[in-house]
């Protein structure tokens, strides 16, 4: 038996939603919005089709899940992919940041799914998916695995197992056999986010959500995984952390209320970088390269590692790339007033002026926002325009921030926004009325085909 496997089974398997608080059930319901509108924002994108067509073949499973936007039911596994890629494809959605900073929401389109083939409700799915973030972000605690090369997503398999067992409604034995086939098979390499980002930036969570879901379908069905899957001679801890250990940190601290809505597109370390050059965008007014001097910004060492150090930083040529470069983040933020989806397409991240203004930029790690990581995300900008003025702003809570959380309305508000020329008003407006009331809902695959576009 492994002692961390069955730790992570029987609090998952004794946790009920009455036991959370209701300020955790509405945040619970906030993120499943927030997921659903990302996900159809970014439904004619094209990794996201090309999940969407490979999930299409699958049609007639005998265990089927819905394809977000669309009204077609495949394979559940298959599903969740295509509706774990768009739901991270415009990396929008939300976010843990501890050890391993990573995205818990990838996790719910295989949640929805596992309700699906199993008739759940969705009180059974926000309990699923509460337990999923307790338990992805107790690992994220922990240990961070980007430091031996894994990818975060390690831990987005092993959390989706739990919570997809918890929806299938499996016993403590079966929720630990989820977890050990899913940790047996969840290694993905870190590569995905190194040099030029490549589409499976966006589809590594998905893939590793969707093995999570598989891992549980085999457990509900009698399967059994590899035992001490951790703490064995050749199990996670010797192999994969070359000799390293970690002791879970403690379960039932409802960590969902530490994860942060994305309030503009970027990787998150950037978010209060946006914030700062709006800021000085709105009090320099326009500006252009001609304008600028120079720009300095001051970070923290995880966001220097992470959108900053590799040269493909300097010099963005995807999409996946430049949402994840700092330097091109805040030249297009000061330049255009504003930051949103054609930030980031190609006729904007390979312009000359935005490379001008990162030719004329200089980030450094301030040691005191190291001290307030992960609890706090400081980046500062300095700008010297022509003439000698200097334009400074510090941000280190930025709207979504969970020390500034976004309202119902401020959900809303973006769900509309994104979703605006794809999801007719009336049905948006359905789909909202109802997932307020998610834990009422009966069917939870029903609610979702209701984002047909």
């Amino acid at each position: 038996m492994s002692r961390i496997s069955r730790t992570i089974a029987e609090w998952v398997h004794s946790f009920k939603l009455d036991d959370a608080p209701e300020s955790v059930i509405e945040e619970a319901k906030k993120r499943i919005v927030d997921s659903a509108g990302v996900a159809i924002g970014a439904f004619n994108e094209e990794p996201v089709k090309i999940a969407r067509w490979v999930a299409e073949s699958t049609t007639g499973s005998r265990l089927p899940a819905t394809i977000w936007g669309s009204n077609i039911r495949a394979a559940a596994d298959h599903a969740a992919f295509a509706n774990g890629c768009a739901v991270r494809y415009f990396d929008f959605n939300d976010t843990y940041l501890s050890k391993e900073a990573l995205h818990p929401s990838d996790m719910i389109p295989a949640l929805v799914a596992a309700a699906e083939v199993s008739d759940a409700t969705g009180r059974e799915v926000l309990e699923g998916l509460i337990t999923s973030y307790e338990v992805v972000g107790a690992l994220a605690d922990s240990y961070s695995v980007r430091g031996r090369g894994w990818d975060h997503v390690v831990y987005i398999n092993i959390a989706t197992a739990a919570g997809a067992a918890k929806i299938l409604g499996l016993d403590v034995d079966g929720i630990e056999q989820a977890v050990n086939i899913a940790t047996n098979t969840s290694l993905a390499l870190r590569q995905t986010r190194a040099g030029e980002l490549s589409m499976w930036k966006g589809c590594a969570a998905a893939h590793a959500a969707r093995n999570g879901l598989f891992s549980a379908l085999l457990a509900w069905r009698g399967m059994t995984g590899p035992s001490p899957v951790f703490e064995g001679e050749f199990g996670f801890f010797n192999v994969a952390l070359c000799g390293d250990r970690f002791k879970l940190s403690p379960l039932g601290e409802y960590r969902l209320l530490k994860t942060s809505i994305k309030y503009w597109p970027v990787e998150y370390h950037s978010m209060s970088a946006v914030e700062a050059a709006l800021k000085i965008r709105e009090e320099a007014g326009a500006l252009t390269p001609e304008d600028i001097e120079e720009v300095i910004v001051k970070t923290f060492t995880v966001s220097y590692k992470i959108i900053v150090k590799d040269p493909e930083k300097w010099d963005p040529k995807t999409r996946e790339t430049a949402d994840h470069s700092l330097p091109y983040i805040v030249a297009a933020a000061l330049l255009d007033g504003y930051v949103w989806i054609d930030t980031f397409k190609p006729e904007r991240f390979l312009a000359d002026d935005v490379r001008k203004v990162m030719r004329r930029m200089k980030v450094e790690v301030d040691p005191e926002y190291d001290k307030i990581y992960p609890d706090g995300i400081g980046n500062r900008i300095i700008v010297r325009v022509k003439g000698g003025r200097v334009y400074e702003y510090e941000s280190i809570y930025p709207p979504g921030h969970f020390k500034n959380p976004l309202t119902r309305e401020g959900v809303e508000e973006k769900f509309y926004k994104i979703t605006k020329g794809l999801l007719p008003r009336d049905r948006a407006m359905r789909f909202l009325e109802l997932a307020w009331r998610f834990e009422e809902i009966e069917d939870p695959g029903r609610l979702f085909r209701i984002l047909k576009v």
